[in-house]
C-alpha cells in the first residue's frame, strides 16, 4: 500500500482525463449516472461505488485541506485513488503468498512483488478512476487459492463471487478456474459460488437498466463487438509497437528470465531448475491472459493479468540467484 500510494499519486493528480473516456465513464457512474456511461462499463458498479462511499466525507473537508483544487470531481478522484491503492494491495498480498507457496523465500517473494508494482499499468490500475484493480484481485485470489490448495478454498469462493461481477470477460476464466481448482474446492462448491456471483451481476444488471430504460440486448451486441477486435490484437501484437508493448508489461524485470534459463542450461540439471515448480497451471493462466489481450484489444493493460505468475517465477529466479551466479 506505501508504495503504491507513492508510485501513483502522480497519475492520479496529473493525468489528463480528455484521452480516456473509460475514466470519465466510471467518474460519472460513482456520481450515479449511468444514462451517459458506455455499456462496456456500465454494469461494474463495485468500486465506483465504494469510491462514492469514501468520497461522502472527503468532500466535506477536501477543499480545506488542497484549496487549489476547484470542487468538483477531486474528492472523487482522490476516493478512487485510495479504493484502487487497496484494492491493488490486496492483490500483490496474494501474489507474495502464491509466490511463497511456490517456494521462494520471504524476501525474494517480497521483492518480486514491489517489482512487479513498478510496472507502468500498477500506476495506472491504482491512480486513475479505473475497475482493474478488482479484476487483479480476482486473478490474485484465483492463483492464490489454487496454489494453497484446500486451506485456500475461501480464495477460489471469493474470486468466484466478485469475479462475475469484476468484469464480462471472467468467463474466460472459469474453464481455468474449475479445472485446476478442483482440488481446492469441489466443483459442486465451486458451482453454488459462481451462482451467487452471477445471481449478483444478474441483479445488477436489472437495477442498471431498469433505472435508464436501457433494452438488456445491448450488453450482447457490446460482447459481439469484442470478437472484432481479435484481428486488430493480432496485427498489433507482432508490430513493432505492440511487441515493445508487450515487453514493457514488466518493464526490464522480463530480461531477468532469459538470462536465467541461459544460466541454468549452463548447469544442465533440469530438476533443480528455478522454474520447477511451475507447470500446467501456469501455462493454463497465460493462455487465459493471451485471449483477455485479444478480445481487448489493450495488450498491455490486459497483459498484466499475469502479474501472479510474474510474481512467483520472479521470487523463483530470487531464490535461486546465488545458485544461478555460482554456476
Amino acid at each position: 500500500m506505501a508504495a503504491l500510494a507513492s508510485l501513483a499519486y502522480p497519475m492520479y493528480v496529473h493525468f489528463d482525463f480528455s484521452h480516456s473516456p473509460d475514466t470519465r465513464s466510471y467518474l460519472r457512474m460513482a456520481a450515479g449516472r449511468f444514462d451517459s456511461t458506455r455499456v462496456t462499463h456500465r454494469y461494474r458498479v463495485l468500486v465506483p461505488a465504494a469510491a462514492a462511499v469514501v468520497a461522502a466525507p472527503l468532500t466535506k473537508v477536501y477543499a480545506k485541506v488542497w484549496p487549489q483544487r476547484p470542487a468538483g470531481l477531486w474528492p472523487l478522484r482522490f476516493a478512487f485513488y485510495l479504493v484502487n491503492c487497496l484494492l491493488l494491495a490486496a492483490a500483490a498480498a496474494c501474489w507474495f503468498n502464491a509466490a511463497r507457496l511456490t517456494g521462494a523465500t520471504a524476501e525474494a517473494a517480497a521483492l518480486a512483488m514491489l517489482a512487479v508494482l513498478t510496472s507502468r499499468w500498477a500506476a495506472y490500475a491504482a491512480g486513475l478512476p479505473l475497475t482493474d484493480s478488482l479484476y487483479l484481485v480476482v486473478f490474485g485470489l484465483a492463483y492464490y487459492g489454487i496454489r494453497r490448495g484446500p486451506a485456500g478454498s475461501w480464495a477460489l469462493i471469493l474470486a468466484l463471487v466478485l469475479g462475475p461481477i469484476a468484469k464480462e470477460s471472467f468467463f474466460l476464466l472459469l474453464p481455468w478456474l474449475f479445472w485446476f481448482g478442483r482440488n481446492t474446492l469441489a466443483w459442486p462448491r465451486q458451482l453454488l459460488a459462481l451462482a451467487v456471483g452471477l445471481a449478483a451481476l444478474f441483479a445488477v444488471h436489472r437495477l442498471v437498466d431498469n433505472s435508464i430504460a436501457a433494452p438488456p440486448t445491448q450488453s450482447i451486441s457490446n460482447a459481439l463487438e469484442h470478437l472484432e477486435n481479435l484481428t486488430y490484437s493480432m496485427r498489433r501484437a507482432f508490430s513493432a509497437k505492440g511487441i515493445g508493448e508487450l515487453l514493457s508489461i514488466f518493464g526490464l524485470f522480463t530480461l531477468i528470465f532469459p538470462i536465467a534459463v541461459w544460466l541454468e542450461k549452463r548447469r544442465n540439471n533440469p530438476s533443480a531448475s528455478f522454474y520447477a515448480a511451475l507447470g500446467v497451471p501456469e501455462v493454463g493462466l497465460l493462455a487465459v491472459v493471451l485471449l483477455h489481450m485479444l478480445l481487448s484489444g489493450d495488450l498491455g493493460r490486459m497483459g498484466y493479468l499475469f502479474a501472479p505468475v510474474f510474481c512467483a517465477a520472479l521470487a523463483l529466479v530470487f531464490t535461486h540467484g546465488r545458485r544461478l551466479l555460482r554456476s
